[in-house]
């Protein structure tokens, strides 16, 4: 086995930074930590080339403190086009009109009902922190959108609301405020799926020429995937947020580079548990791309990964 390096062992003290552990993961042989540092090395040569860069990921991270590693991320000019679900835009509204608390795997769930806080995962969302807010404040908007234009398409919608969050008190802290800012196109290929979707389906009711244009937004996509000279893709999970980002990809013979981080099993056959190296076989990923899948939680892996970057 001379041909392989041998596994030596991680040595750290309260002085070692991140970028200093993230190099002593490559060396350590196993068993997730190597994949870590892999994952760090193939995101560093996609910062480093004329690379288009791709960020995928749910909404449930969206309601966790991992929100200001991803804002901190695009705000450093590391990411080109975000595609996500209709959740991230309620919970960055959400958390930017109001607040969100600690709870825990185990608490009882009709208690909470009763109480009217919804639990995901351990964060607790009270009802009074999340819909009507977000009605209250979007309502208004869609009103003054709708006399400019008619017909639009979801990313162009979404960059309004950004650049109407970054007017809140705690605008600095919101997403959709820094991608607005920054340019960069927020894609949700279903949005209808969430709170906010809900809200465009209420305007709709009593204005009815108001329009989403899907098409467009995809053409919108395509010109961005057709033009890229190589594209790769952070995606954490799976889902349409995943799928989309891989299946434009596959019009200009797939990604060059590709980092998913999954907590899914790949025995059940879903695109959360669907390896990379999966989509070789589809042409969404090039056979030479430098790629990895990093099994684990992505609130505690993100960090780990692109904290070293930052």
């Amino acid at each position: 086995m001379r041909d392989t390096p041998p596994v030596k062992d991680i040595e750290i003290n309260s002085k070692t930074t991140l970028s200093e552990l993230s190099s002593q993961f490559s060396y350590t042989g196993g068993f997730v930590a190597s994949k870590v540092s892999t994952a760090t090395s193939i995101i560093s040569d996609m910062l480093n080339e004329d690379c288009t860069k791709f960020l995928s990921f749910p909404a449930d991270i969206m309601a966790t403190g991992t929100r200001g590693l991803i804002r901190q991320f695009v705000e450093s000019d590391k990411i080109d086009v975000l595609v996500t679900t209709c959740g991230t835009l309620d919970h960055d509204i959400a958390r930017v009109l109001s607040d969100y608390y600690h709870g825990d795997f185990m608490m009882d769930d009709k208690q909470l009902r009763e109480k009217g806080v919804n639990r995901l995962g351990n964060v607790l969302v009270p009802d009074d922190s999340y819909g009507v807010p977000i009605e209250n404040w979007i309502q208004p908007i869609l009103s003054e959108l709708y006399e400019k234009e008619k017909r639009w398409a979801p990313w162009k919608i979404w960059n309004k609301l950004g650049l109407r969050l970054a007017e809140e008190a705690n605008g600095s802290e919101s997403l959709l405020a820094v991608c607005a800012k920054k340019g960069i196109k927020v894609f949700v290929p279903g949005p209808t799926d969430g709170a906010v979707g809900s809200q465009l389906w209420m305007f709709w009711q009593t204005n009815k020429d108001f329009t989403l244009d899907i098409l467009e937004e995809e053409h919108e996509l395509s010109d961005i995937v057709h033009d890229a000279k190589s594209t790769g893709a952070i995606m954490v999970g799976g889902g349409i947020s995943k799928h989309h980002t891989i299946w434009w990809n596959q019009f200009r013979d797939g990604l060059d580079y590709a980092v998913q981080v999954t907590t899914a099993p790949e025995w059940d056959g879903s695109l959360s548990g669907a390896r990379v190296r999966e989509a070789v076989s589809w042409g969404k990923v090039r056979p030479k791309a430098r790629r990895i899948t990093v099994e684990g939680d992505a609130t505690v892996l993100l960090p780990l990964i692109l904290g070293p970057l930052l």
